[in-house]
């Protein structure tokens, strides 16, 4: 019951220690993080201080309500169609139209650029306030060719051939204003001077201003003029301000604060005449409509003129009789209105269709002037026949002169309406920058986000390489694959020290020992322990040599062969160490042997005796093999039986043989020589040999039939990640303090 209980309970340690972990493993790392992250920082920092600012312009157009009667006829204004809305207008603004002849009028399409030195050069130019018109920062020794401030070119005229538009040229200033354009490739266009047209293979250019130091270069494009225009589509940003209200806000954002501010006012200009245009061409329009109806109303005047004369003189009559002066008034009122009438649905059908609602309205009012018509008609009838001609004669001239007179006061209405249309759009306020709040960059947002960004980032990295690396950090782990482990050794300061120092003396010079140098370290304090544990270990050995192999390269076999040999040989043993790693093998440098000495490779070839490849050294009780020259045939010279001899030799002479191998999993030559050891040592280390790598190399050894007795954990690092493992936080080495020679005597 106890053993089914404990289990749930096991499941939550190892579930809180992978999240404490987890925790432990930044904290093992906050050097990499917070050097990454102040990278970051740095970095951001210092775009921050160099980068383009960019700046916003804006300004306010203001679109109302289309004015009626621009027709100058009654009532036709509303019938001229509804009001803009703002996405309207926000489309004409945006149209080819208008930005195309603000492109025109501006030569956007030419762009001009001095040349800076890379990164700080823009920034330094920015920085730059000219005391004097025309003054030049000074240049930084050796780079006057680019711009540092205060340049400046403006170009007339260019016109370039079509294959040229869009291609960057230079423009290299030269002495007393002249010049000369260069290609994309170097090559010369033309030469020029300020104020003169040059001309130059197709290319035509007059420079209007220059001023630069002689050798200076500018970069100079001339773009298509459709791409411009689609460029400042893109770029030109238009919102209504509130629902309906007809505020338009024009945004535009750029580097230059003036180049901005002179294209948003001209955009805006362009809009508003434009829109003053299109509202004088309605006005136009009419007016065209009015004076080709002219001629035929005072015509038709003349014409019932003439014949009312001319009856009158035949009947002797001249006056209308009172009976008929109120109905010739209402005839004429109501022929007047019809002719009228008869002029707007003449003007409507050529903007609208007989179904639109003010064309119906329209028809009605001429169907009911028509009805009242006829019943005047009726009355005329009964009159006698000379008031009803002379009526009708006098009608024809009264209608004809109103009319007539009517039309001339339209076209000079309407005359003076198309000179000073002002349309229903204005400028509210021109275009105008804050100098002082650039939209970009956000310094602290970028400053924030980089630093996030980059904790980020190396927090990731450390993580994911915790995840894929995945060797042991645990003797736990170790002991689950059913390899006994015989010891801890912990890394210290000093053993980094002097792996570092292995690396870097020359061949031939000596490293000195962790024993000899540090007896007290905590890794030779571990190292003791292990050869208590080695004592127990072999007594049921079939000889006294003990062979040291591992997974793969790195994991410290020479530093705990040889440390372990001279701790052993300090407890009073004779021992022998042999490096058996005839491929690579270092370790005679930790003795202050040559590798030209004779060595084991010497003596399994013959070359050599045994008693000239075992050498003393300074630790009592403890002889040396080293490797010797290195062979051509490792393997078959481990295989050959001068090999068995000699450990056989040695055995008899020394009271422990300890054999320093290559990897396992590398070369195959500690299998050979493990077959020959009584005893089988792998050393693993932390962090870098993974669990299946260690098993792999249980297993291969257990296939050349050897047994592995157990495993020496080297290198464990003391990490927040471990905390609570087996080790430091569990049966860890406690640290005694021992006083030096030097502190004894005093």
């Amino acid at each position: 019951m106890q053993a089914q209980s404990a289990a749930p309970q096991d499941t939550q340690d190892n579930d809180e220690i992978d999240l404490i972990g987890l925790l432990g493993t930044l904290v093992d790392h906050r050097r990499l993080i917070a050097g990454v992250t102040g990278v970051c920082l740095a970095g951001s920092v210092a775009y921050s201080l160099v980068a383009t600012p960019i700046y916003k312009a804006n300004a306010l157009i203001q679109v109302e309500k289309k004015s009626s009667g621009l027709t100058g006829l009654d009532d036709l204004g509303a019938a001229l169609g509804k009001e803009s809305k703002a996405v309207t207008e926000i489309e004409l603004i945006k149209s080819r139209t208008v930005i195309g002849k603000a492109v025109d009028q501006l030569r956007l399409d030419v762009k001009v650029h001095p040349h800076y030195f890379p990164l700080i050069g823009k920034s330094v130019a920015r920085r730059f306030k000219p005391e004097t018109p025309g003054e030049l920062n000074e240049p930084l020794p050796g780079l006057g060719s680019y711009a540092w401030g205060g340049e400046h070119l403006e170009i007339k005229e260019i016109a370039l051939p079509e294959a040229l538009l869009g291609e960057p040229l230079q423009l290299l200033a030269g002495e007393g204003g002249a010049y000369a354009l260069l290609d994309e490739d170097g090559d010369e266009l033309l030469q020029g001077k300020t104020g003169a047209p040059a001309e130059g293979k197709g290319v035509r250019l007059t420079v209007a201003e220059l001023n630069a130091r002689p050798g200076t270069r500018f970069r100079l494009s001339q773009s298509p003029r459709l791409d411009t225009i689609l460029k400042y589509q893109a770029d030109l940003q238009i919102s209504e301000r509130g629902k309906d209200s007809g505020i338009l806000n024009l945004a535009l954002d750029g580097d230059e604060p003036s180049e901005i501010t002179r294209v948003l006012d001209e955009i805006s200009r362009q809009f508003v005449r434009q829109n003053i245009e299109r509202n004088a061409a309605e006005a136009a329009n009419s007016l065209d409509f009015l004076r080709e109806q002219l001629p035929g109303v005072k015509a038709d005047l003349e014409k019932a003129s003439s014949q009312l004369n001319a009856y009158k003189m035949k009947s002797k009559s001249v006056d209308v009789a009172a009976e008929a002066q109120s109905v010739l008034q209402q005839s004429v009122a109501i022929e007047t209105k019809l002719t009228e009438l008869r002029f707007q649905q003449a003007e409507m059908d050529r903007k609208f269709t007989r179904q639109h609602p003010s064309y119906k309205a329209l028809l009605q009012q001429i169907e009911e002037l028509g009805r009242q018509r006829g019943q005047l008609a009726g009355h005329i009838r009964d009159l006698p026949e000379t008031q009803q001609e002379v009526l009708k004669l006098t009608r024809d001239v009264e209608v004809g002169t109103e009319t007539y007179s009517r039309m001339l006061n339209k076209i000079q209405e309407l005359d003076v309406v198309r000179a000073g249309t002002v349309g229903n759009a204005r400028i509210i306020d021109s275009a105008a920058v804050d100098l002082r709040a650039p939209v970009a960059p956000k310094k602290a947002l970028i400053v924030t986000l980089a630093t996030l960004l980059g904790a980020l980032l190396a927090s990731g990295f450390v993580l994911a390489r915790r995840a894929l690396n995945r060797g042991v950090e645990s003797p736990e782990e170790i002991e689950k694959l059913g390899l006994p482990v015989y010891a801890t050794v912990p890394l210290s300061e000093q053993q980094r020290f002097l792996e570092g120092e292995l690396q870097k003396r020359s061949h031939g010079e000596a490293v000195p020992l962790l024993t000899s140098q540090h007896p007290h370290d905590l890794a030779v304090e571990a190292l003791r322990s292990l050869r208590t544990s080695l004592h127990f270990a072999m007594l049921e050995a079939r000889n006294n040599c003990i062979m040291i192999s591992g997974p793969s390269p790195g994991v410290g076999k020479s530093f705990v062969s040889s440390n372990l040999a001279a701790v052993i040989a300090q407890g009073g043993q004779r021992v022998l160490l042999v490096d058996a790693d005839l491929r690579k093998g270092h370790m005679h440098r930790m003795f202050g042997v040559s590798s030209e000495h004779d060595g084991l490779s010497n003596l399994l070839a013959r070359d050599s005796t045994y008693e000239k490849a075992v050498h003393a050294t300074e630790v009592p009780g403890l002889s040396f093999v080293p490797r010797g020259r290195i062979p051509p045939n490792p393997s078959e010279l481990l295989m050959h039986p001068n090999f068995a001899a000699f450990l056989e030799r040695a055995s008899a002479e020394y009271d422990l043989v300890l054999v320093d191998t290559p990897p396992l999993l590398a070369v195959t030559d500690a299998a050979i020589v493990g077959r020959l050891a009584g005893t089988a040592l792998i050393v693993t280390r932390f962090g870098v040999n993974p669990a299946r790598e260690i098993d792999v190399t249980v297993r291969r050894f257990a296939q050349n039939g050897i047994e592995v007795k157990g495993a020496i954990f080297n290198g464990l690092e003391k990490r927040a990640s471990a905390y609570g493992r087996y080790g430091y936080g569990g049966y860890g080495y406690y640290q005694y303090e021992y006083q030096s020679d030097k502190q004894t005597k005093e």
